[in-house]
């Protein structure tokens, strides 16, 4: 097998895209406006750098709002941000 036959990485989810409607003149228009990997929540950490270090500092939280992300607040720490990305 070559290198461009091999599937994605086995940690991301996939990502299925539906068919274009012919009958929606926006539909492509729409298809570029999905969030990148369907996420909807993310976090950053307020230090810079990777999001793994420094697990106690503050992270700003961004949701999607159908077009960019827009700030959503802050979590004082690395685990209370992935608890507000995952909903728990």
């Amino acid at each position: 097998m070559g290198k461009h036959s091999r599937p994605g990485p086995p940690n991301q989810p996939a990502r299925a895209v539906p068919r274009l409607d012919t009958d929606n003149r926006l539909a492509a228009y729409d298809k570029r406006r999905r969030p990148p990997l369907d996420i909807h929540r993310r976090h950053r950490p307020l230090h810079g750098g990777a999001g793994h270090l420094h697990p106690d500092q503050p992270r700003a939280l961004e949701e999607r709002d159908g077009f960019s992300y827009v700030p959503a607040g802050t979590a004082a720490c690395l685990a209370a941000a992935q608890r507000w990305v995952n909903g728990w």
